[in-house]
């Protein structure tokens, strides 16, 4: 199922036309406010959000979804006129999955739908098992870390790039495989994007930043 969020009605029963075309079941709604309540209560496969709403925006929107553990599996496609570089890098930053930019071909966005389920599915089976290096906790079904018992506030993002490289503690990984490896293939966001989330990661994590080294020439690790 998907869910819909925007407040163009003429736009809802376009997306409705093509989605249920494609055998997507669809679920509509015009406010951020009722669209994180038919995400708690319907579970979707999918929401796609658009940034411009009435009420709480569809930047807030997709926060509180990331940030509850009930929700913040379902991927975010977000669709909005609201186009510049900045716009783009806030909503990847809080977590969304894509990012498309109206006018849209509706053909695009069923790709792009049917690739971030593919992404979805394909996450491994150990995905949720908690990891220990050091003093460091990272616990993915909470979407939580914390050092020494101490919780850290990390964005979605900062989170997947941390358990990413935990996964494979002394891997090196370049910073397209940890693109490729926290968002998959061909998702628009730039070298640049992970180093500075890898700045951010150990600011928060004080101490416990050491664990993350660069490899001149190469990308990062989590070595322990």
């Amino acid at each position: 199922m998907i869910l819909v969020v925007d407040d163009q009605e003429d736009l809802l029963k376009l997306l409705e036309y093509n989605l249920s075309a494609e055998g997507f079941r669809v679920v509509c709604t015009t406010t951020g406010e009722d669209g994180l309540a038919k995400a708690a209560q319907l579970a979707p496969d999918l929401v796609v959000l658009d940034l411009m709403l009435p009420g709480i925006d569809g930047l807030e929107v997709c926060r509180l979804l990331k940030q509850d553990v009930a929700t913040q599996h379902i991927p975010v496609l977000m669709l909005t006129a609201k186009g510049e570089e900045t716009d783009i890098v806030v909503g990847l930053e809080l977590g969304a999955d894509d990012y498309i930019t109206k006018p849209f071909s509706p053909r695009v966005l069923v790709a792009r739908i049917r690739a971030a389920l593919r992404r979805k599915r394909a996450r491994p089976a150990d995905a949720l098992a908690s990891i220990r290096v050091g003093d460091l906790y990272i616990h993915p079904g909470r979407h939580e870390a914390s050092v020494g018992g101490r919780q850290v506030p990390l964005t979605s993002r900062e989170f997947d790039v941390l358990h990413f490289l935990a996964q494979r503690p002394g891997w090196v990984f370049t910073r397209h495989q940890i693109i490729n490896g926290t968002k998959g293939e061909d998702y628009p966001v730039t070298d640049r994007s992970v180093d500075a989330q890898i700045v951010s990661l150990r600011r928060k994590l004080g101490a416990a930043s050491k664990y993350i080294e660069t490899v001149r020439g190469v990308g990062y690790r989590l070595n322990a």
